[in-house]
């Protein structure tokens, strides 16, 4: 029996959508996180101390959150397929100029376009998983945010790697690196020119309006919900060694490890838990994923370093937060997914800038109450630093409970 040249045709396209968002989501995981190596080298190379590169980073974040507030109007105006271009473009360029820059200006400007690709990858791979997942979202979403977590966790060794490699007798360094990691970007370039991408058809009168999503209750327990899972999710990898380091004198490799364990545990819950998801709902797996995320860590907390294990299985739980939110909306707004996770994401990342600093105000301020030079406060502090994160997973929990009553009371339930 031969098959239709239209069903080979549509298999064809919907690989090479595949293989956008995937190739996709791996540039986002790498470019995120090929920063940590590097920045010792940046520091040293332009003379920086510790003010002007948390005002550096600093500025970058403010890029992110600002291509994240556009990037819907140019998928509205051009489409997600330009749009997706543009993001990985962005990336490619960044990755040349950040070679070429030889002084800090030049080199600042390239960083922050890199953000800016950033932040508009974030919002074009969200928008085109809900466009093209339209069966099993829950799994397919988890599995394209496994491929973000696998690059996050081998793109510090792959920087490492890159920047000893000599290339005609002269090493790579960390502006070669960037240029060899970002010009990955390629890969997901090619793919998306030959491919297209449903939803661009789509009259404009026909998308559910902006202030009709800012009027359903559900797309704001969304963003809390995003927000605690996310600023848990995040704090993991910048409070989880210093806390293991400083509290029970472990040495660097051996909390490094645990942290590794982590994002391993991180991204195998993404490849596995995700059907589960779908088979459950959306909104009770939120419940119960980000409610095992704050019990292991609350209890990791409380047993001392013999249950220090528990923060590291607490990965399985967290990761599921933000595919599953990104589902969610797919569902619950087919119309106007792009418009609703933008204001969702956007909203999230003032939320986590708010929350990663109150971490550090927390363990300042227990410090001081039980004696900030004693071993005793640092303790306290680093304790109630890493509770407000197992917090966060709690209210993340809370919030998904107040939106399942919400809804099952409608008959909404996803």
């Amino acid at each position: 029996m031969k098959l239709g040249t239209g069903y080979i045709t549509k298999n064809k396209l919907y690989i090479m959508q595949l293989v956008t968002i995937f190739s996709g989501f791996i540039i986002f995981g790498i470019s995120e996180n090929i920063k940590g190596p590097a920045i010792p080298r940046i520091q040293f190379d332009f003379n920086l101390n510790e003010e002007q590169l948390g005002s550096l980073l600093s500025l970058n974040a403010l890029g992110y959150l600002i291509a994240c507030s556009f990037t819907a109007i140019l998928v509205r105006k051009w489409g997600i397929k330009a749009t997706s271009i543009m993001s990985f473009a962005s990336m490619l360029l960044s990755g040349v100029f950040i070679f070429l820059s030889h002084t800090y200006p030049l080199f600042a400007g390239s960083y922050f376009l890199m953000y800016i690709g950033n932040g508009m990858l974030e919002i074009a791979l969200a928008i085109l998983g809900a466009r093209i997942f339209v069966k099993n979202v829950g799994t397919m979403m988890n599995l394209s945010h496994f491929f973000y977590g696998i690059s996050s966790t081998v793109a510090p060794l792959l920087a490492t790697g890159v920047m000893s490699i000599q290339v005609f007798g002269h090493t790579l360094d960390w502006r070669g690196m960037y240029l060899v990691m970002l010009s990955l970007s390629l890969l997901p370039i090619l793919s998306a020119l030959y491919s297209k991408f449903p939803g661009d058809d789509l009259p404009l009168e026909s998308r559910t309006p902006f202030k009709e999503l800012t009027r359903d209750p559900a797309l704001w327990w969304m963003v809390l919900i995003l927000s605690f899972g996310v600023v848990s999710e995040l704090a993991v990898g910048g409070w989880l060694v210093n806390f293991l380091e400083k509290a029970y004198h472990w040495d660097t490799v051996k909390a490094s490890g645990l942290l590794s364990i982590f994002f391993l545990l991180f991204s195998v819950g993404r490849l596995v838990l995700g059907p589960v998801t779908d088979k459950i709902g959306f909104t009770l797996s939120l419940i119960i994923f980000s409610g095992f995320s704050a019990v292991c860590t609350f209890i990791a907390i409380a047993g001392g370093e013999r249950w220090s294990f528990l923060f590291a299985a607490s990965g399985l739980g967290i990761a599921m937060i933000y595919p599953t939110v990104m589902a969610f909306i797919a569902k619950r707004y087919p119309r106007g997914s792009d418009t609703a996770i933008t204001f969702t994401v956007t909203l999230m990342g003032l939320g986590s800038v708010i929350g990663n600093y109150l971490i550090g105000f927390v363990i300042e301020t227990v410090k001081k109450i039980y004696g900030e030079a004693t071993q005793i406060g640092l303790l306290r502090g680093l304790q109630a630093g890493y509770a407000f994160i197992g917090l966060c997973a709690l209210l993340c929990t809370l919030c998904s409970f107040i939106l399942y009553r919400y809804l099952k009371r409608r008959g909404e339930l996803i």
